[in-house]
């Protein structure tokens, strides 16, 4: 059936000769006729079966029992699959040493495994396990060198008690810098160059931190406190260059987003963050081997020069790493920023999106309030523990020898550690998912901190202090299992590729304000007193994330993209995808009618049309390179098999042009497709199927 001349077809803002924007934008008009092998084509690649049932129906529009039986059945074929696969490449470098040699091939089969988990989570996270050993080391040194050099640390007698207080509010405001700066800079310049500079200021900073010295111990403080101030600014900067790469890189460079994308991009994201937590566990290792070697296994008084020793080389090792960290980002992931430079040629832009900046504040505001208000709330908890566990530990134990301290900061670490790995599991299980997780982790928290708060003396009785230990421990655990793992991911998912490391990086800054507050406050209150102001900022946490987050949770990142096109072409009224689905949009989204447009029909005929602007262009570009002589290079800019193809030349408006037969670069596609041998096998190609 032929489209008549005076019939207007929306294209999609993807089309070549730009979107409709007279008012009437009829994307389901004229729709074609479809065979069923086209159907099942188009099904597959705008309806895949990890989102969509069957009939066609997206997971998020199932009833409850209905929900939990297509995710779990989702899950449990993924797993499975993932299984095999780790298995195959198991066996496979196994199987390279036989009978007496079997052990070697065994722990050979091992070490791919290893190898494969270094490559996507370790890598991808070495800044922040470099950081986080670092930023937490400052917390666990500082009982050592208040032990040691106490008339300087403690009691201030020839130290300003001003500038060693200010160790922790400089190194935070560093922090907060490196965040808002770095965020803007990787918007701006691109994600790899974000990653450069901030491996680089780190490196600098822990060279500062391993050399400081002054003519006075005060003049050392002085030099200490400044090198952190540096260091942190490269902290900051790891927060939103993480966050954006890690995410975008899960997404894939063709037009069709991927199932990595779909089911993987939270865990792939919450991996390279829980290497913080590593981080962390290394660095206590690292200082009670440092000290027992300096100091043997006497308890204390401990040795200045012992002291120095420790702290000073516990920041060597970490430059080294971070040197390494330098190369690798400079010479080995020049791709970091590729999402972003096909957004940025979109929508034809270059430097610094200040328009998709201007459009975020006016559509996503109460997402940014989400996003930072409970950032804010969640590091006041978080930071709180980290910088002054050393304190609530003295209330766990009497103890005064450093180690001691040494060894609970390392049970709280390796419980928090359970908590970051709970959470990379779960994160994307869309029957729980990120919004669960976050509201349910604040909860929890709040009541594991309010409990001992109003009952503090009952529960710091020796009778009753292991009780006092296991909550305080699980309040680690559910900080990392919840908003500490959340927010990090968060903050970047729900905001548009042009100004994400922005956004990120903002929320992450008022994230470290809620730290600063926490260091600042804690400095003149006492122990049960912060047990009483903490726990309302995990109520606080759980009402903003309930009010103004969305549920991104197997939502697909190119969708939330697509969106966002039509939002800045001044068309938002006009998109009709599941990025406006209820599940997906926050209660304050929803009571503003940002859903009332949802119509999942509607936009599968709208997806098809643009699909048809996209291979339009590919077409003319296709055409005018041959008429060059060139061979066009289709690299990822092909994703039409030849079915669609076929499809999109058949209901051409006027005749297409004179092209040489379009490779099929997805047949292995189809062939694995059950939908579209199911098409194959029950209808003729020749049969019409009316959509």
């Amino acid at each position: 059936m032929a489209a008549t001349e005076s019939s207007l077809r929306d294209y999609g803002i993807a089309a070549p000769h730009g979107p409709n924007v007279d008012g009437d934008h009829v994307a389901t008009r004229d729709f074609h006729e479809m065979n069923p092998n086209e159907k099942g084509v188009f099904d597959f690649l705008l309806k895949p079966d990890d989102s969509f049932d069957a009939s066609g129906k997206y997971w998020a529009d199932m009833g409850i029992m209905e929900r939990l039986r297509f995710v779990s059945s989702v899950d449990a074929a993924e797993a499975k699959k993932e299984t095999s696969h780790f298995w195959s490449m198991f066996k496979t470098s196994a199987a390279r040493f036989n009978g007496a040699l079997a052990p070697i091939g065994w722990l050979m089969g091992a070490f791919t495994l290893w190898s494969y988990y270094f490559k996507n989570c370790i890598i991808p996270g070495m800044g922040l396990l470099l950081e986080g050993y670092v930023l937490f080391s400052i917390g666990n040194v500082r009982p050592l060198l208040e032990d040691t050099f106490g008339s300087c640390w403690k009691t201030y007698e020839i130290c300003d008690k001003t500038w060693t207080q200010a160790i922790d509010y400089l190194e935070i405001c560093g922090i907060i810098v490196g965040q808002i700066l770095v965020g803007i800079i990787g918007d701006w310049l691109g994600r790899r160059w974000g990653l450069i500079q901030d491996a680089i200021i780190m490196f600098v900073g822990l060279v500062m931190l391993t050399a400081a010295w002054g003519l006075t111990q005060n003049g050392w403080i002085i030099c200490y406190v400044w090198a952190l101030f540096f260091y942190g600014i490269g902290v900051g900067g790891e927060y939103p260059m993480t966050a954006t790469s890690g995410m975008e890189n899960a997404v894939g460079s063709g037009k069709v987003s991927t199932k990595e994308d779909r089911l993987h991009r939270g865990r792939k994201v919450t991996s390279a963050f829980l290497m913080q937590g590593w981080g962390q566990f290394i660095n206590v290792v690292i200082l009670m081997v440092l000290l027992r070697i300096t100091h043997g296994y006497s308890g204390p008084p401990y040795a200045k020069s012992d002291a120095q020793w420790t702290y000073r080389v516990s920041f060597f090792i970490p430059a080294v790493g971070t040197l390494w960290l330098v190369f690798h980002r400079a010479y080995k992931m020049k791709s970091a920023g590729k999402q972003l430079a096909i957004q940025k040629k979109k929508q034809h832009v270059t430097g610094y999106d200040t328009e998709s900046l201007k459009l975020t504040f006016s559509y996503f505001g109460p997402r940014l309030i989400a996003t930072a208000g409970a950032w804010f709330a969640n590091d006041v908890f978080f930071y709180g523990n980290k910088l002054f566990q050393s304190q609530f530990i003295k209330v766990i134990t009497s103890s005064k020898d450093v180690m001691v301290t040494w060894q609970y900061n390392l049970i709280n670490v390796a419980v928090s550690l359970v908590g970051y790995y709970a959470a990379s599991f779960m994160i994307d299980n869309k029957l729980y998912g990120r919004k669960w997780m976050m509201i349910i982790g604040f909860l929890l928290d709040f009541i594991l901190f309010v409990i001992p708060a109003f009952n503090y003396e009952y529960y710091t009785s020796p009778a009753h202090i292991h009780e006092f230990q296991a909550m305080y421990f699980l309040s680690s655990f559910f900080n990392q299992f919840g908003p500490n793992s959340v927010t990090f991911l968060v903050a970047a998912e729900v905001f548009p590729t042009p100004i994400r490391a922005t956004a990120h990086g903002f929320s992450a800054a008022m994230g470290k304000m809620g730290a600063l507050l926490a260091a600042v406050l804690y400095n003149y209150i006492d122990t049960q007193t912060k047990f009483y102001v903490v726990p309302w900022f995990g109520l606080a946490g759980a009402l903003l994330t309930w009010l103004f987050l969305p549920d991104t949770t197997g939502l697909d990142l190119k969708e939330q993209e697509r969106r966002w096109t039509y939002i800045r072409a001044g068309r938002e009224q006009d998109y009709h995808g599941i990025a406006i689905h209820p599940k997906h949009l926050s209660v304050w989204e929803r009571f503003r009618g940002v859903g009332k447009n949802y119509d999942a029909d509607a936009d599968y005929k709208q997806r098809v049309e643009e699909m048809r602007g996209d291979w339009e262009d590919w077409q003319q570009r296709k055409f005018e390179e041959e008429q060059k002589g060139n061979g066009y290079d289709l690299g990822d800019d092909n994703d039409f098999s030849e079915d669609i193809s076929s499809y999109f030349t058949r209901t051409a408006r006027s005749t297409p042009m004179p092209t040489p037969q379009i490779p099929t670069l997805e047949k292995q596609q189809k062939a694995t497709s059950p939908r579209i041998q199911a098409a194959n096998s029950s209808e003729s190609e020749n049969e019409k199927l009316e959509i």
